[in-house]
C-alpha cells in the first residue's frame, strides 16, 4: 500500500486550495491499541496520519484531516496491523476491506453522527482563487509601501550599541545582561556604524575555538576583539580584495523615511533578524543616530493592526495554514524529496545543537520527547545564556541541551524572551491568527503541533509569512 514507486501525493492538509474545497474530517478508532494511524484515498494512500489518544478514554484515538470533496476509502494501522471498523460503512476495495465516507452530509436518521468513525466537523474550508491571493498581496504591498520605518519607533525605550574594538568576551556578557541577541557595532575611528554582532557570531566563535575538543578559556575569548573576529570571518568566507585584505560585510540598515516594504525586503534578501534604523545627515556633518532595532514582527504588527478589521474582505487571511504553502513541515510518508526537519532530544549535547543550527541554516530547533511531542525550543538567541556562570568555558560536548536551556530560566531573563520564545499553533489556525501571534515582541516562529498530543508537525516563521505575503 505504501510502495516507494507510487506517485507521492502531498499531505492533504497542505495542498493549495485554489479552485478546491477542503473539509476538516475527524477520524475515530474506539478499539484501543498502542499506536494507531489512519490513511486513505483522501491523501492518495501515501501518508500515515498519526492518531492521538483521547484523554480519559484510553481506548479511543482521534485525528483530524483536511479532505477534498468526494467519496473516500480509509483504513486504520493499529500496532502495525491494517484494520477497518466493521461497525461503520465498509466495502471490499483495492486494499481489502476498507471503511468509506462521503463529504456530503450523512442523514442523522441513517447513522447517528456520534457513532461515525469519519465525521465532517464543520463547513468546508474557504475557497480561494489565485486571483484572490494576488489581490490581497497587492493590498498588503501597497500598505507597506505607504508607511515608513519611522512608524516602528516606540515612544520610549533603549537601544544598545557596542564598540567594535570591545573584546568578544565582554560583548558576550553585555548582551546576556541586557537580554538582547544582537547589537550594532560603532567604530570610533570612522565615526559610523560598521556592522552588528549577533548570537550567530557567538555560535561560530564557540564552534571555532572548540573544534579540537579543548575547553574554552577566558584568555582565548579575551584575545578576540569584535573587529578581529569580523576580519577573521571575512577571511574564512573568502571576502578579500585583490591584495588579500579582508572586505568586511557592509552593515544592513534602514533610514527612518524608508518605506516598510523596502525594509521587509531587506530582511528577506539578506537573511537577517534585526535591522538598525539609523538617521544619518551628511548636510550638517553630525554623527549618525541609532534610533531603533527594527524586526519583522514590528512590521507585521502594523499589517495586522490595519487589516484585522477588514479581514472579511480578504479571504486569504481566513485560510488555515495547512491549506497554503507556508512554513517548514515534518516530511510525510511518500515525500522522499522533502527537506529533513531538525529536531533534538533534551539529552542531546549542546555541541550537536549548535552544529545543527549552523548546518541546517535554521534559527531554532524544537526539543521533543520520544513521541516527538514538543518540550521546548533551542534558538540561536539562547547562546547568550552561556555567559551566565561562564558556562562557555566548559566542554560543550558535556552539556546537554536541557542544561543549556536551564541557564536562561532565572528571574533576571526579560519576560518577553522567557515566555514568548516557545509559542505553538495548530495546522487549522488561520493565517490571520498566526500573523497576530508572530506580531508579538520576541516571537520569531511558531511550532506547529498536533492538537492534544503536541506532536511537532512543523514550524512557521516570520520570514515564511513575509515571503508568502509579498509573493
Amino acid at each position: 500500500m505504501f510502495a516507494s514507486d507510487m506517485n507521492p501525493a502531498r499531505d492533504a492538509g497542505r495542498v493549495s486550495t485554489a479552485g478546491m474545497v477542503l473539509f476538516p474530517v475527524q477520524f475515530t478508532w474506539p478499539y484501543g491499541g498502542r499506536s494507531v494511524s489512519v490513511s486513505g484515498s483522501f491523501n492518495g494512500w501515501t501518508e500515515l496520519v498519526r492518531m492521538s489518544q483521547v484523554e480519559g478514554c484510553p481506548n479511543v484515538f482521534k485525528a483530524v484531516c483536511a479532505v477534498p470533496h468526494g467519496s473516500h476509502e480509509y483504513k486504520f494501522l493499529v500496532d502495525g496491523e491494517w484494520r477497518h471498523d466493521d461497525q461503520q460503512p465498509h466495502r471490499n476495495g483495492e486494499y481489502g476491506m476498507v471503511n468509506t465516507f462521503d463529504t456530503r452530509p450523512v442523514p442523522a436518521e441513517v447513522v447517528p453522527q456520534h457513532q461515525l468513525s469519519a465525521v465532517i466537523l464543520n463547513q468546508a474550508m474557504p475557497r480561494i482563487s489565485e486571483e484572490d491571493v494576488q489581490a490581497a498581496r497587492r493590498q498588503i504591498s501597497a500598505f507597506l509601501a505607504a508607511h515608513t520605518a519611522y512608524e516602528l519607533l516606540p515612544e520610549s525605550g533603549k537601544v544598545v550599541a557596542l564598540a567594535v574594538d570591545l573584546p568578544v568576551k565582554q560583548a558576550f556578557h553585555i548582551l546576556a545582561e541586557q537580554g538582547i541577541p544582537v547589537a550594532p557595532l560603532w567604530d570610533f575611528s570612522k565615526g559610523k556604524f560598521v556592522g552588528v554582532i549577533s548570537a550567530s557570531d557567538f555560535i561560530l566563535i564557540l564552534r571555532e575555538l572548540g573544534n579540537h575538543g579543548s575547553n574554552l578559556t577566558e584568555e582565548e575569548l579575551e584575545t578576540h576583539t569584535i573587529s578581529a573576529w569580523k576580519e577573521g570571518k571575512a577571511y574564512m568566507n573568502g571576502q578579500v580584495d585583490g591584495h588579500g585584505r579582508p572586505i568586511p560585510r557592509q552593515i544592513i540598515f534602514a533610514g527612518p523615511c524608508d518605506n516598510l516594504k523596502d525594509v521587509a525586503l531587506k530582511f528577506l534578501q539578506n537573511g537577517v533578524a534585526t535591522i538598525p534604523v539609523i538617521h544619518s545627515s551628511s548636510e550638517d556633518g553630525s554623527l549618525p543616530q541609532l534610533l531603533h532595532l527594527a524586526s519583522l514582527s514590528g512590521i507585521l504588527k502594523c499589517v495586522c493592526r490595519y487589516f484585522k478589521h477588514c479581514s472579511g474582505s480578504f479571504p486569504m487571511l481566513q485560510l488555515p495554514i495547512c491549506a497554503i504553502p507556508l512554513g517548514t513541515w515534518v516530511p510525510r510518508i511518500g515525500e522522499s524529496n522533502s527537506r529533513p526537519f531538525a529536531m533534538l532530544r533534551p539529552n542531546a549535547s549542546l555541541s550537536s545543537a549548535l552544529n545543527m543550527l549552523v548546518q541546517a541554516r535554521v534559527s531554532s530547533i524544537p526539543i521533543v520527547d520520544d513521541n516527538d511531542s514538543l518540550l521546548d525550543i533551542y534558538s540561536r538567541s539562547d547562546i547568550t545564556a552561556l555567559a551566565k556562570g561562564r558556562a562557555y568555558t566548559h566542554n560543550l560536548n558535556d552539556m546537554t541541551v536541557y542544561q543549556a536551556l536551564q541557564l536562561g530560566q532565572d528571574s533576571s531573563t526579560p519576560y518577553e524572551l522567557r515566555s514568548q520564545k516557545c509559542q505553538m499553533c495548530l495546522r487549522t489556525d488561520t493565517l490571520l491568527k498566526v500573523m497576530e501571534q508572530l506580531a508579538n515582541p520576541g516571537v520569531r516562529r511558531l511550532v506547529i503541533v498536533e492538537a492534544g498530543s503536541n506532536r511537532v508537525e512543523g514550524v512557521v516563521s516570520l520570514t515564511d509569512v513575509f515571503r508568502f505575503l509579498l509573493g
